[in-house]
């Protein structure tokens, strides 16, 4: 599932847009419910993060907001507002591929899940083996911006 999202995360630095992709699925059978790249720019919406797209995607797919049990693979360490998400759908297991020093609200920052206020805690793993192929997209594409 994370190859996929790192091909989702390809796709979007093709658009323009900040690489990283995101993959919802059914652990149990494996099946794709939901997948999003990151959108603001082209969705003239800042909460378009991949995160968000993956998650609308599955939700409407299901016809639930509540995606209890599903697995979300994303190739960036979430922000505040997709933690929150990530809570509020109830997702069961969280991986993501590279750490986020800066904006990351996952194991960095805020720690979202680690809050008091935080009424659902997914499982969270690190994909150790992706972890430099997405920030080396990441790199890539704002080393292109920066010139």
């Amino acid at each position: 599932m994370m190859e996929r999202a790192l091909e989702l995360a390809r796709e979007a630095a093709a658009a323009g847009e900040v690489p990283v992709g995101a993959v919802v699925c059914d652990p149990e059978s494996g099946q794709i419910l939901g997948e999003g790249a990151n959108a603001p720019v082209a969705n003239h919406d800042p909460s378009a993060h991949a995160e968000i797209m993956a998650l609308r995607a599955a939700a409407s797919r299901l016809g639930n907001y509540r995606l209890t049990g599903a697995t979300l693979y994303v190739t960036l360490e979430p922000c505040a507002m997709c933690a929150g998400a990530i809570s509020f759908a109830r997702i069961g297991r969280l991986v993501f591929a590279a750490a986020d020093e800066k904006g990351g609200a996952v194991i960095n920052g805020p720690r979202f899940f680690e809050q008091a206020t935080c009424h659902w805690r997914p499982v969270v793993e690190q994909d150790t083996v992706r972890d430099a192929t997405a920030a080396g997209l990441l790199r890539e594409f704002f080393r292109g911006r920066r010139k």
